[in-house]
């Protein structure tokens, strides 16, 4: 960290519970998934005082991320933690990095006169922001020492979990519910960090939890929704707050789409499957609040195509790509929709068309493996070794 003094570097790297003393939190205990408001000292405070069972020692390239599962579900498991990080902030401000530069040597030089929680806090995202990521855990991590506040212990599993280390960030957020139970969003980051160490049961039971706690919220049933995409997670589990977020939320395309989804899973094996009409109208509201909803055309196309009315799926196949003409790298749904449009003209004996149209899905393929290539340059992965493993750890879902 090449603006840091020595002396700062040294006391940023003091990395260890034991430093904790009796502080008073600035937050509330019991925080929401939006960004706390820090108040004044509370009478009681949350300690901590066993020290970290990990160490994170430095970064890593993401290009050889591996792990069980396909790559649905291991992208699934990078948007989740994306999603996770930017629970509760402001949308990012668009500053150069000079300008961050300059506002992180104004940090340092008020950490020089005061040694705050704030102000290392406030280095850490300065330090996300200009990528250096081993700074900012360390800025967080600092943070939570001196004032474990929702806020501060969230930021920190936060940082772990964006830079694929699920198990560390599993640890933080678990301590971090102990002291703020009724933290929605830290049930929800401890459900995306054991969705990245591969158990979805897991994940969906604590994201259910989130749920529960502010019922009007949509963040958790968005979470329930993506997992149910890729995971064989429990229905029992996932399909009865998909239906409460739809009722809840009837103006809302993913609710219906999320709703419609879970239900087909339910039936998709059933020609007489008896909840099948509310599925495609659920889909046929989704699709009317946005007409634009790619996932929502392919989903109503495969219902058509169970029902043997290749027509239909083909016309609400085509609908989903022209509803995601602009997508140049090949999303998940376009990529479906063209591989589904190819399945519906061999079964109507179309056989060129069916062609040009596999030729279209596998384009897209190589198109959205080398964003993916892209994307994982660009977010690093954390080395850090747990204090009962020798081992060194990387991000290894499974």
């Amino acid at each position: 960290m090449s603006l840091f003094a020595v002396g700062h570097r040294a006391i940023r790297l003091l990395l260890c519970w034991n430093l904790f003393t009796a502080t008073s939190l600035l937050a509330q205990q019991g925080g929401s998934s939006t960004a706390p408001k820090q108040s004044a000292a509370q009478p009681s405070s949350p300690q901590f005082f066993d020290p970290p069972q990990f160490t994170v020692s430095g970064v890593t390239d993401t290009t050889s991320l591996g792990g069980h599962g396909s790559d649905a579900v291991v992208r699934t498991r990078d948007s989740l933690a994306k999603d996770t990080a930017a629970l509760g902030k402001a949308s990012p401000d668009l500053v150069n990095a000079q300008e961050l530069l300059r506002t992180k040597e104004r940090t340092q030089a008020l950490l020089a006169q005061r040694d705050s929680a704030e102000l290392h806090h406030q280095l850490g995202d300065l330090d996300e922001k200009l990528g250096n990521p081993l700074d900012a855990v360390r800025e967080y991590q600092r943070a939570a020492e001196m004032q474990p506040t929702e806020s501060h212990l969230f930021d920190w599993g936060a940082e772990l979990l964006l830079h694929h280390a699920p198990e560390p960030a599993s640890e933080v957020f678990a301590k971090g519910i102990h002291a703020f139970p009724k933290s929605e969003r830290m049930l929800v980051g401890l459900g995306a960090a054991w969705l990245g160490r591969g158990s979805s049961e897991q994940a969906v039971t604590y994201i259910a939890q989130a749920s529960d706690l502010n019922p009007d919220d949509p963040a958790p049933y968005l979470f329930l929704g993506k997992i149910q995409a890729v995971e064989k997670a429990s229905a029992e589990a996932i399909l009865p707050k998909l239906k409460r977020f739809a009722t809840l939320h009837p103006d809302n395309p993913e609710a219906n789409y999320y709703y419609a989804a879970g239900l087909w899973k339910q039936c998709k094996d059933s020609p007489d499957c008896a909840q099948l009409a509310q599925v495609e109208s659920l889909l046929n509201t989704a699709i009317r609040l946005n007409p634009a909803f790619t996932a929502a055309y392919v989903q109503l196309g495969v219902v058509h195509a169970q029902k043997r009315d290749f027509r239909g799926a083909i016309s609400e196949y085509q609908k989903a790509i022209n509803a995601d003409s602009n997508s140049a790298d090949g999303n998940a749904e376009l990529q479906e929709a063209h591989y589904r449009l190819a399945q519906a003209y061999r079964q109507v004996g179309e056989s060129q068309a069916a062609k040009a149209e596999l030729e279209t899905y596998q384009q897209l393929v190589k198109a959205s493996e080398q964003q993916v290539e892209r994307q994982r340059h660009e977010i690093r992965q954390f080395v850090y070794t747990l204090r009962d493993n020798t081992a060194t750890q990387t991000d290894q879902p499974r």
